[in-house]
């Protein structure tokens, strides 16, 4: 094959051919060597971890000026505040539609197949004792977060460079830019035109930037993969193999059958959205990241054929409010947690853990690990030990990958759904069914 052909190749495929490339040779090196292997650990400090650091920093970088551009400019194009409270009123109940239930579908599996209650002992002593202080620092964080009436007060943001500086705080930077944007919205066309020209020109910068970036994904993508495959094969995944399968489960189940129902209500062809979401879907299993996959998922969405007020709204907001593998994952671990130290959670117990699961996943950030925090939270306030919490950090990166693909197709979902009702949808790109 020329060099002219490979570089033609779709960007999917080339991001499978660094996934297969990197699982391929991450697992040959775990096996013959160990990641034990002095060259193995240098590789993978030296050149691997810093190079996949590297890509995610540099799309983390523009997250902020992009989020803030899209959510403006999307509430701007709406053109009146009627069309805003409709859209944003759909797009939240929608988004607690589908996490309720993703996360009933987890609870019933999870109770159905009782995962926690086989662990061996003596593998969960083992797990409990290497993750001990990664355990505790995530439980001692959970201390640090703001909640009840300060959860809520938090989200206005009396600093927004603050905000905008902190991951845990990219809710306040969201209701910021939602609250600019109406004021674009109230503001007669004349007064705003030239900052409107402006954020638009920042949407669009940030945009042709992240594309470049985008161009290293696939060797970012064979880095991720190596390190998780030369550093823990498949040997832990197979040890916590129940508990690994019934969350992978659920997420398959949701993503396969509740989106399929879902973009086939909204008029859609379920086989042509997946296969349109297919680029998106592999950045996120690759980055672990909502947030980091955003701009992929912005521009599938216009290849969906998704109108750009709708899509620059949905999509911005359900990076970090819209998180069904979130709420599943969580649910599924809660109870996991509680039938292996012998919780006995009634119905009662298990509904709330549903309904904080929900809430949640609205409030968990877009990053890796983002939601073991929410988990620790959610152990303590039914009577499960939190440091638990140290049996599944071994496998979290690999669920993580799972449930961020799970929440960005639902994100996809998401905005089809709602796009869906809109006057000015316009001919989409994904066929009717």
């Amino acid at each position: 094959m020329t060099a002219a052909a490979r570089r033609s190749w779709p960007m999917p495929w080339k991001m499978g051919l660094g996934f297969g490339l990197g699982l391929l040779l991450g697992l040959l090196v775990h096996v013959a060597v160990g990641a034990d292997a002095g060259w193995v650990k240098a590789f993978t400090d030296y050149v691997t971890t810093p190079a996949s650091r590297l890509f995610l920093n540099l799309i983390f970088m523009l997250i902020v000026p992009l989020l803030f551009s899209a959510l403006v400019m999307g509430i701007a194009e709406m053109g009146d505040i009627r069309a805003l409270g409709r859209i944003g009123w759909k797009t939240l109940a929608y988004t607690v539609i589908l996490s309720g239930v993703a996360v009933l579908l987890g609870l019933v599996l999870v109770n159905l197949f009782k995962p926690g209650a086989g662990v061996d002992p003596a593998l969960a002593q083992q797990l409990l004792a290497q993750n001990v202080e990664r355990s505790r620092e995530i439980v001692a964080s959970v201390d640090s977060q703001p909640r009840g009436m300060d959860m809520l007060l938090s989200i206005v943001p009396s600093n927004v460079v603050h905000a905008a500086a902190d991951n845990g705080s990219i809710l306040a930077l969201m209701f910021f830019a939602v609250m600019f944007g109406v004021g674009m919205v109230l503001t007669p066309d004349d007064k705003v035109a030239t900052l409107k020209r402006g954020i638009e020109g920042v949407f669009e910068i940030s945009m042709t930037l992240i594309g470049l970036v985008i161009r290293l994904a696939p060797y970012a993508v064979f880095c991720f993969m190596f390190n998780l495959a030369a550093i823990f094969g498949f040997d832990l995944l197979l040890r916590l193999g129940a508990y690994v399968g019934v969350v992978v489960l659920a997420l398959a189940l949701h993503m396969f059958v509740t989106y399929s129902v879902a973009v086939r209500l909204a008029g859609h062809s379920p086989l042509a959205f997946f296969r349109g979401i297919q680029e998106a879907a592999v950045m996120a299993f690759s980055t672990a990241s909502s947030n980091a996959t955003l701009p992929t998922a912005l521009r599938v969405a216009d290849r969906l054929g998704l109108p750009q007020k709708v899509s620059r709204f949905v999509l911005t907001v359900g990076a970090t409010a819209n998180q069904n593998g979130t709420a599943l994952f969580e649910g599924v671990t809660v109870i996991f947690l509680a039938q292996f130290f012998g919780v006995d959670l009634s119905l009662g117990q298990q509904f709330m853990v549903m309904l904080v699961c929900i809430l949640g996943g609205i409030g968990t950030a877009g990053v890796p690990s983002g939601s073991l925090p929410v988990v620790a939270l959610i152990c303590a306030m039914v009577g499960v030990d939190p440091i638990g919490i140290g049996l599944i950090l071994g496998v979290n990166h690999f669920l993580d990958m799972c449930r961020t693909t799970l929440n960005v197709s639902g994100d996809l979902t998401l905005a089809t759904m709602v796009a869906s009702g809109e006057p000015d949808e316009g001919r989409p790109a994904v066929p009717a069914g």
